[in-house]
């Protein structure tokens, strides 16, 4: 008898344990949903968005792909974003302001202004040609004695450069002396005595020299060559000893007192410069000092890798910092256009056949505006037709707004067309009105576990399967 009770209430107990166990499992199946749901940020739409009607949920990655309840995509490691009623019509784009902020969306306004047309650009440093001067053998002798012996050596204006012997020159200045020393020198006599004076010149001779040679009375056996300006030897064509010949050139010489700024102008911005216009030229070396200059000169030709236009420039350069070969920084100042619609450079979309703006029109709402663009420059750009003052650009996050706008414009014609291949077929929405109430199935191996567990309820609100580790104890549990 008290066997039977024993086993009874063992019976009892084992039963109870069982009840116990079973119900754990229930609940733990039934809480598993909720608990992925809130480890994965799955929420319910706030309070303000429930105000408004949503026709569906969709990944802005995959817009054609529609969902009827809010969560993780699947495509993604990302949040469905709600499409509201009011967003369906119309071109434009409608976001909540609290993720405009998110995205970093900043406008600016279009405004009526003064463009000032200037030209910023590279340039290079180059010697005035007009200042370089070539000093020459006019009769056939020798280099007797040689002042200035290397290239680069700076010279100034009257400086003795050379000594030369020429027989020609000797014989032309005792002829002179004969005809002068004559006492009783003739109207005849006088004119010869005027014709030797002007051999004289003409062989090389300057004024001072002849008037020496006359106030000595004897004629130089060597003669000097002097600079005829200030600047430095470019070219040095004879050495100390050697034989010169007429029309061989001595020296070239180059006056670097002011030079020229080549600057390489845009061929779109040749019509804001002209000749007179004021530039600015600026050297690494001196970064703290500003050159003035004036377009001298426009090149006609054009540079038909680089497009740009050759623009000469004048600058003083007293002190001698402008060097030859130097690179430079050139602004040229083109002057103001007045009253002209200007935006920020960076609010201009260009596509390549078009050029957009997109323009907000109140909180988290954008449209896209074709708009016709004049001169750039300073960080503005001109807009000549599609905008008016006082409209708000969006300058910041603009790139985002137009494809989300493009990807709203094309659904349509997306919707309700046929799949590309096997994976489109299977993600491709059923109808508009009809939103999928499927995701995209995640990688196999994982999710046709999570598939097979899952109950129907809970794959309706498309739970995004549970890690790998969580997953094989469920499976074992099944």
């Amino acid at each position: 008898m008290n066997a039977r009770v024993a086993l009874i209430a063992l019976a009892v107990a084992a039963g109870i344990a069982a009840a116990a166990a079973t119900g754990f499992w229930i609940g733990k199946r039934s809480g598993e949903p909720a608990a992925r749901a809130a480890r994965q940020g799955v929420t319910k739409p706030a309070a303000p968005e429930a105000e408004r009607k949503v026709l569906y949920w969709y990944d802005p990655m995959r817009p054609e792909v529609k969902f009827d309840k809010p969560g993780k995509s699947p495509f993604m490691d990302m949040q469905l974003v709600p499409k509201y009623a009011d967003q369906a019509a119309g071109t434009g784009v409608s976001i909540d302001p609290r993720m405009a902020q998110n995205l970093g969306v900043r406008t600016a306004a279009a405004e009526a202004g003064t463009f000032w047309r200037r030209v910023d650009t590279a340039g290079s440093v180059q010697a005035d040609e007009r200042r370089i001067v070539s000093v020459q053998s006019r009769v056939s002798g020798w280099i007797e004695r040689l002042h200035v012996r290397a290239v680069n050596d700076p010279v100034g204006r009257g400086q003795p450069l050379a000594e030369v012997y020429a027989p020609a020159l000797l014989a032309a200045q005792e002829e002179y002396l004969l005809l002068i020393g004559q006492q009783d020198a003739g109207e005849q006599d006088r004119q010869l005595a005027q014709a030797a004076r002007q051999r004289l010149s003409l062989l090389g001779l300057s004024k001072t020299q002849i008037e020496q040679i006359r106030a000595s009375g004897k004629a130089q056996r060597s003669v000097g060559v002097f600079a005829p300006t200030s600047g430095i030897v470019q070219e040095l064509g004879a050495r100390e000893g050697a034989q010169v010949n007429p029309g061989m050139s001595l020296f070239t010489l180059v006056d670097l007192s002011s030079v020229w700024v080549i600057a390489e102008v845009p061929e779109d911005q040749l019509a804001w410069i002209g000749t007179g216009r004021a530039a600015k030229v600026r050297i690494s070396a001196y970064p703290d000092q500003e050159f003035d200059g004036r377009v001298d000169f426009i090149y006609p030709g054009v540079n038909a890798e680089t497009r740009t236009v050759r623009a000469r420039l004048s600058v003083p350069n007293g002190a001698l910092k402008l060097k030859p070969g130097m690179l430079a920084q050139v602004t040229i100042f083109g002057g103001p256009k007045r009253e002209v619609l200007l935006v920020p450079t960076e609010a201009v979309i260009r596509t390549g056949t078009r050029s957009l703006v997109i323009v907000s029109d109140g909180p988290g709402k954008f449209r896209a505006v074709p708009v016709e663009l004049g001169m750039e420059g300073n960080g503005k750009t001109e807009v000549t037709s599609g905008l008016e003052a006082g409209e708000q650009v969006v300058v910041s996050g603009q790139f985002l707004l137009d494809s989300e706008a493009n990807l709203r414009a094309g659904l349509s014609r997306l919707e309700g067309a046929p799949p590309k291949d096997e994976h489109a077929a299977h993600q491709a929405s059923p109808a508009k009105d009809e939103p999928a109430r499927h995701p995209a199935p995640a990688p196999q191996g994982v999710h046709a576990g999570h598939e097979a567990s899952a109950s129907k309820d809970e794959h309706a609100g498309h739970a995004p399967p549970a890690p790998q580790e969580e997953h094989a104890g469920h499976q074992e549990n099944k």
